[in-house]
């Protein structure tokens, strides 16, 4: 008995690893682009400009990915300037 109990709690976490996995990933929208811009304009300090550059960079492709409607694309860059601007 515990034996089942045991391998339905793994299924379970295996069946839930994936919602995790999918969250992970910035969404394409515009509540998403804001406050990733907002976070962005934020960085002042010098000692971030390197991180700030970054972050533009992966904003712009987002951006022009969001207008040919490319959400994975999109997405990943949204992500990619999400994760320059935490590096602060």
């Amino acid at each position: 008995m515990l034996k089942s109990i045991i391998a339905a709690g793994g299924f379970a976490l295996a069946a839930i690893n994936p919602v995790f996995a999918e969250d992970a990933t910035m969404k394409c929208d515009d509540a998403s682009m804001m406050m990733v811009q907002q976070d962005m304009d934020k960085m002042t300090d010098d000692s971030m400009k390197m991180h700030k550059e970054e972050a533009m960079k992966a904003m712009d492709m987002a951006k022009e990915a969001m207008k040919m409607n490319k959400t994975d694309e999109c997405a990943m860059h949204l992500d990619e300037a999400s994760k320059a601007v935490m590096k602060k």
